[in-house]
């Protein structure tokens, strides 16, 4: 094990050398010693003079990591070569040669070292959870069994892109009421510190008793601006406090998934994108030969919602006691009417992959189209949020003017 993890640690070396001509040459190449890259330059006919483990980048300035997006597309480019009849281990050398993320280059050079040591590539795969889950180790190892690999991977190069572009939807359908908010919250204390306390001054000299409103602001304004630290350790030991109590405690993450499909327009868009997941899923492990029982494991794994993930579990667990998909999918009274009804023909009809994947291709398009109108249907409500804070505290700051003016 310990030689295994060694072997995984690979690090980029520097060298000096001479060609089989007498022409000196330099470069880099990665490997996990320097005995083995003085090998693997000997074998191209290169004899070292000097090999020495590259520096370290200094001030944080490291390798970029490896992003959902960028597994996305060397399964994509390893369908590619794969489907144009290029040997697997040239195809992710080849990979690794052109990437220009030294992470991705250094990671593909693992897998490529098993792989030509003699190991399956979904083992190789495993030993990398971080950047391939169970699901997509699972699909490689059916199409080493069944001999189709090149097909494999262009499903899971489909899964992978579909999965990646839903998930950039639903932040962008998330980033945008946040932002505003987080602006509304930054304005309003800038207003509340900085320019209350002006007019505060103004307002002494007055002799006269100010309105309740100018009053009840003119309060906040004092105690932000005595004690704003405390309100900000406050939100941000809060924060901490709920996301270390998410990590620890199921019961919370579960109340907290069905909250967020009761948000208006956001639940909905949520909603959506989990039956999205479910039947993207579902299609690809299905059609690559995986049982539905087990496949019906991964959709659960990838819903992205306990709601869900508790429903799809309580279908298995009727599909495996013999019902059908479509009738225990009812019985959750979670799922669409229109998606049972697609599931149902699907069974019907022997193609429950292909019915699946025109759910999840429906609903991507839904949850699209709901995210390009988010923002026109936020608009109108955030204005008027932005309206009543900001207009609150002219309207509380004028009231106090405005009453002299009428006794004068």
């Amino acid at each position: 094990m310990a030689k295994q993890k060694l072997k995984n640690q690979l690090d980029t070396f520097q060298w000096v050398g001479v060609s089989s001509r007498g022409k000196k040459l330099e470069g880099e190449l990665t490997g996990s010693s320097i005995a083995l890259v003085k090998a693997q330059l000997r074998k191209q006919g290169i004899t070292p003079s000097k090999v020495k483990k590259k520096p370290k980048p200094l001030f944080g300035t490291g390798q970029k990591r490896i992003s959902p997006m960028d597994i996305a597309i060397l399964t994509r480019q390893i369908a590619t070569m794969l489907m144009a009849g290029v040997a697997l281990v040239q195809a992710i050398d080849m990979i690794a040669d052109g990437s220009d993320n030294p992470s991705v280059k250094n990671l593909l050079t693992s897998i490529g070292e098993e792989v030509k040591a003699g190991h399956p590539l979904s083992d190789a795969l495993r030993k990398h959870p971080r950047y391939f889950d169970d699901l997509y180790c699972d699909l490689v190892a059916s199409g080493e069994q069944s001999g189709a690999l090149d097909r494999i991977f262009d499903r899971v190069a489909l899964y992978k892109e579909k999965a990646e572009a839903l998930k950039s939807k639903i932040k962008k359908a998330l980033f945008y009421p946040i932002a505003v908010i987080l602006v509304a919250i930054i304005v309003t204390s800038i207003l509340l510190i900085f320019v209350v306390p002006q007019f505060q001054s103004i307002f002494e000299g007055f002799g006269a008793e100010l309105p309740a409103f100018t009053l009840f602001v003119i309060a906040i304004s004092e105690f932000l601006q005595k004690y704003w630290w405390v309100a900000a350790l406050a939100i941000g030991i809060g924060g901490y406090i709920f996301k270390e109590a998410h990590m620890r405690s199921k019961d919370l993450r579960n109340n907290v998934d069905k909250a967020i499909l009761k948000i208006p327009v956001i639940g909905m868009i949520l909603n959506k994108a989990a039956v999205a997941r479910y039947a993207r899923t579902l299609s690809t492990t299905f059609a690559a030969g995986v049982p539905l029982v087990d496949a019906l494991d991964s959709a659960a794994g990838a819903s992205g919602n306990a709601v869900y993930r508790d429903a799809i579990l309580e279908i298995k667990a009727e599909v495996s006691s013999g019902n059908p998909m479509n009738w225990a999918m009812r019985n959750s009274n979670i799922f669409p009417d229109m998606v049972i009804q697609m599931v149902a023909i699907g069974e019907e009809s022997g193609s429950l992959d292909d019915m699946l994947a025109k759910v999840a291709t429906i609903y991507e398009q839904e949850v699209d189209d709901a995210v390009d109108g988010l923002s026109a249907l936020l608009e109108p409500m955030i204005m008027a949020v932005l309206g009543v804070l900001i207009g609150g505290l002219i309207i509380a700051m004028y009231l106090p003017i405005f009453q002299l003016g009428n006794v004068v």
